[in-house]
């Protein structure tokens, strides 16, 4: 079983910057993806960003230029530096990470428990 735990929402001002952290600890396997998502009141869960083991990287349209997602996978940490945030980033923001293990390959996923991001003045 894995079990996420997040850190670091509070409430900024329009043009601040923060930084959420995401541990994962348990029974994870090497090689997995891990993810950002974030949920305004009355709308679906959205995916904001996600990170493969090796690196690589991919954005939602709204959050690129502003948002770096990275990991630490010796610490099993993935990273969220959200800059230039603006009223519109105000969300609950989820850590999620899914891998592929075994054969047949079966998928595993998993969610933290959320972490509440406030821009306003």
């Amino acid at each position: 079983q894995v079990q996420l735990v997040e850190s670091g929402g509070g409430l900024v001002q329009p043009g601040g910057s923060l930084r959420l952290s995401c541990t994962a600890s348990g029974s994870i396997f090497s090689v997995n993806v891990m993810s950002w998502y974030r949920q305004a009141p009355g709308n679906q869960r959205e995916l904001v960003a996600t990170i493969i083991t090796g690196g690589g990287t991919n954005y939602a349209d709204s959050v690129k230029g502003r948002f770096t997602i990275s990991r630490d996978n010796a610490k099993n940490t993935v990273y969220l530096q959200m800059n230039s945030l603006k009223p519109e980033d105000t969300a609950v923001y989820y850590c999620y990470l899914a891998s592929k293990e075994g054969r047949p390959p079966r998928v595993y996923e998993y969610w933290g428990q959320g972490t509440q991001v406030t821009v306003s003045s």
